[in-house]
């Protein structure tokens, strides 16, 4: 049974990185070189769409590697795992303090009234969603490295 769990929890961890890795690599840059305000509808309709999905997802994740903690608290990369679960909690405090905030704004905006700032609080959101998506990325190589 913890056998499942392990896939499971790196698999879910690993597909939610995969997701925010493409926001940030490839969707948003595709975004920002299109004509006119298309990109920015574009944006706005992610952050409704990945701002419902997303909390569940990291929530998810971080229970899923607290079960694995403590179910495998014995075994070998119990550390990795306990490790990996402390970067999760981080990516989620991370997201309630720092881009939550600017995707509630940004999932209101239309193209009639956008803020004079809008252009910086992308910039801004970019860069705070960069530096999550590296602790992401560390607490998953801890969990695959916890499963091997």
């Amino acid at each position: 049974m913890l056998n499942a769990l392990e896939v499971f929890t790196t698999v879910v961890v690993g597909v939610m990185v995969g997701v925010e890795f493409s926001v940030a690599f490839f969707v948003n840059p595709i975004l920002a070189g299109l004509p006119g305000d298309n990109g920015l509808r574009g944006r706005t309709h992610g952050a409704r769409l990945l701002g419902a999905v997303m909390p569940f997802w990291y929530i998810g994740s971080l229970v899923l590697a607290a079960l694995w903690a403590v179910a495998g608290r014995n075994d070998d990369g119990a550390a990795l795992v306990v490790t990996a679960a402390g970067l999760l909690i981080l990516s989620v405090v991370m997201s309630i303090l720092l881009l939550v905030p600017i995707n509630n704004r940004v999932k209101t905006w239309t193209a009639d009234g956008l803020p004079a700032d809008w252009k910086q609080q992308m910039s801004r959101w970019d860069r705070f969603h960069y530096v999550r998506v590296a602790v992401i990325v560390a607490a998953f190589a801890l969990l695959v490295t916890a499963l091997a």
